[in-house]
């Protein structure tokens, strides 16, 4: 019955389109009709409004990292199966027919839940590739390689960026498993940002103003 339970409430959390609330209740416009058409941050941040853009990028963040924790309290047998279906929600909102957002900030909010040290990589990954070539989807990409890359050599590059003492995190371990989901996200973050891919290659990405 938990099993259920986790893969419902993960998966509802998850799906909650806040980007798509946020600018029609307050802007009174539809995102999806806006610059790429995501409900995320940092289409929101397209439409001129920084303040919702931060909003949408906190809440996705929590949505994330919530329905984590909540099953690394009380259902630690589920954890990376709350992590995944958490994810999807977010890529795949039934509210939505199924079209959402890139899923990053969900991403972010769920490694967060995992792991704070690699939560922090990402964070410190993202801003320096974003810093340098002005592109959210580049630095995304690049950032969840990373993570993911960490994970294989943690017991090296963990020790390095532990910021936080391992007593006073939240941490679980870093097992065979999550590095296998953190591949699957990685994975999921490519084919979501497939178009951003091309437009790459094309030259017609849009830039990021930092």
């Amino acid at each position: 019955m938990d099993i259920y339970f986790v893969i419902f409430f993960s998966y509802i959390c998850g799906s909650i389109p806040f980007g798509l609330l946020l600018t029609k209740i307050f802007s009174k416009i539809d995102i999806r009709k806006v610059g790429s058409g995501n409900i995320g941050a940092t289409n929101v941040l397209r439409t001129g409004n920084k303040t919702l853009a931060v909003l949408t990028l906190l809440f996705d963040v929590s949505k994330g990292y919530f329905p984590v924790i909540i099953s690394i309290k009380y259902f630690p047998e589920f954890i990376l199966l709350s992590s995944l279906l958490t994810f999807l929600g977010h890529v795949f909102p039934i509210w939505i027919k199924f079209k959402g957002g890139k899923g990053v900030a969900t991403y972010l909010g769920v490694l967060l839940a995992l792991s704070i040290q690699l939560g922090l990589l990402f964070i410190f990954t993202w801003v320096t590739v974003s810093l340098i070539f002005k592109y959210s989807s580049l630095s995304s990409m690049f950032s969840s390689l990373t993570v993911f890359v960490v994970t294989l050599f943690r017991e090296t590059v963990i020790s390095i960026f532990s910021l936080v003492p391992a007593e006073q995190s939240k941490n679980i371990n870093i097992s065979i498993e999550m590095s296998f989901l953190l591949f699957v996200f990685f994975i999921l973050i490519i084919f979501t940002h497939r178009q951003n891919i091309s437009n790459l290659k094309n030259k017609t990405e849009q830039k990021i103003k930092i």
